[in-house]
């Protein structure tokens, strides 16, 4: 099942979980640094379970194998957007924190669980000029990436010069 849908809203990032221990409790209680992260995965879920409801009854399953998670992440433009500048949004928040926001959101709903997610693309852009913040997300099963190829880096300039 291939699973494409939009979230429209500003995307929240999943915080760093913080354990907070008070006297005489047995175990601490362990919480979210972003509070807005809920409201947003709630969005998140409630649009893939949407686009899920609109497919045909057949093509209506959990992933249950490896899938391919993509992102593109559509974020607010600042006031001070120079004209002719990069759509590329080079700010905070950190694309790993967003995508791990909707990895999270979308468990039990596209795929069991999120160490399902074998590959990801993730970018993050300024939503146009009259374009509403939103995230396009699409989920769809893989066989797995191919290993990774990484070359080796290049020589220093000047070895062995001295």
């Amino acid at each position: 099942m291939t699973l494409a849908f939009t979230v429209y809203g500003v995307a929240q990032p999943k915080g760093n979980m913080r354990a907070i221990n008070l006297k005489g409790m047995k175990f601490p209680i362990v919480t979210d640094s972003n509070r807005s992260v809920k409201s947003w995965s709630q969005l998140v879920a409630q649009a893939a379970s949407d686009a899920i409801s609109a497919m045909p009854a057949s093509a209506r399953s959990v992933n249950d194998g490896p899938v391919r998670l993509t992102v593109a992440f559509y974020l607010p433009r600042p006031s001070k957007f120079k004209r002719g500048a990069p759509a590329a949004c080079i700010t905070r928040p950190d694309w790993d924190k967003l995508a791990r926001a909707i990895g999270d959101a979308l468990e039990g709903v596209a795929y069991a669980d999120d160490k399902q997610i074998v590959e990801a693309v993730v970018g993050k852009f300024y939503a146009g000029v009259d374009d509403v913040p939103h995230a396009s997300v699409r989920v769809e099963p893989t066989a797995g990436v191919v290993p990774l190829v990484v070359a080796p880096a290049p020589l220093p300039l000047f070895e062995g010069v001295l």
